[in-house]
């Protein structure tokens, strides 16, 4: 990784599992990052850790499923802040029971799209004040397995714990693509990216509500998983190799994505434009957040 200092990181999701490897290694280069965060207790536990340097790490209170929070922290970036260079949308729920947003939305969706993209709108002038600015939207292999249907958005159709994750990780990979096709469309300097991290040793699954899928997923991943610290290594890649390209999918290729980072092609519904654009102004009708309409 290059050099990162006098750099300004928003890591979402940072205080766990792949957030806070994310958070450890770009400290460890130099950079400043907002650990944004639900738990600020469990967050400020590492960061003192974390800012022995040669960067430092910022606690700020984050809660993606509540909109009313991501303006009260994009509004405390702005305060603190002159630009952000790197913005790493990582935070994620996992096969939640059915429960909704104040939007009425369903919560995987709600915290895993739409208050990233909510987000991404408030802090979009700050990225634009940045050096060599970046989104990184970290999404899942699993977006293959998904259809969206955006009149269901509540889940009230057929809900399913593991549908619904993967429709959500569908959402990031479209969002991800059309955020950068608006941005180039604009003349932006600030670029799109969309990665993975593969099977990773994370407490994801123990948000599973069925015992007996915890234990095969907590299993499967103990098998082939990589630990945080390896599975973060495409993500890391998309937010400051110079060789890094938008509209690529970063992510861990070959057996048992073990390899090295490689980009891939996206596939099936992420190549589908029209619902990436109906996606996109569904998303600035349910977060109120409206921005790249030219």
């Amino acid at each position: 990784m290059p050099d990162l200092a006098g750099r300004t990181a928003v890591v979402t999701g940072a205080a766990s599992g792949l957030g806070l490897a994310i958070t450890r290694s770009l400290v460890a280069h130099g950079a400043r990052v907002v650990m944004a965060v639900r738990n600020t207790a469990k967050a400020e536990q590492v960061r003192a850790e974390l800012s022995q340097g040669p960067g430092e790490a910022v606690v700020m209170e984050l809660d993606l499923l509540d909109l009313a929070s991501v303006h009260r922290f994009t509004a405390a970036v702005h305060d603190r802040f002159a630009a952000v260079d790197l913005l790493i949308e990582n935070a994620g729920i996992s096969s939640q029971s059915l429960t909704l947003s104040a939007e009425g939305v369903e919560s995987q969706f709600a915290t895993n799209h739409l208050g990233h993209f909510a987000l991404t709108g408030l802090l979009l002038d700050l990225l634009g004040k940045g050096h060599d600015p970046r989104i990184v939207v970290v999404a899942s292999a699993l977006y293959t397995r998904a259809g969206l249907d955006l009149d269901d958005l509540d889940g009230t159709g057929t809900y399913s714990p593991g549908r619904a994750y993967n429709r959500s990780k569908l959402a990031n990979v479209l969002f991800g693509r059309e955020l950068q096709r608006r941005l180039e469309a604009l003349g932006s300097t600030v670029r799109s990216f969309v990665a993975h991290p593969g099977m990773a040793k994370t407490p994801l699954h123990t948000t599973y509500p069925s015992p007996a899928l915890r234990l095969v997923t907590k299993t499967v991943a103990g098998l082939i998983g990589r630990p945080a610290e390896q599975a973060v290594v495409p993500i890391l890649y998309a937010a400051t190799s110079p060789d890094a390209v938008p509209d690529s999918f970063y992510g861990p290729t070959g057996p048992k994505l073990h390899a090295r980072v490689q980009p891939a092609a996206f596939t099936g519904p992420g190549l589908d434009h029209d619902t990436a654009w109906a996606l996109w102004e569904k998303s600035q009708q349910l977060a109120g957040v409206h921005y790249l309409d030219g």
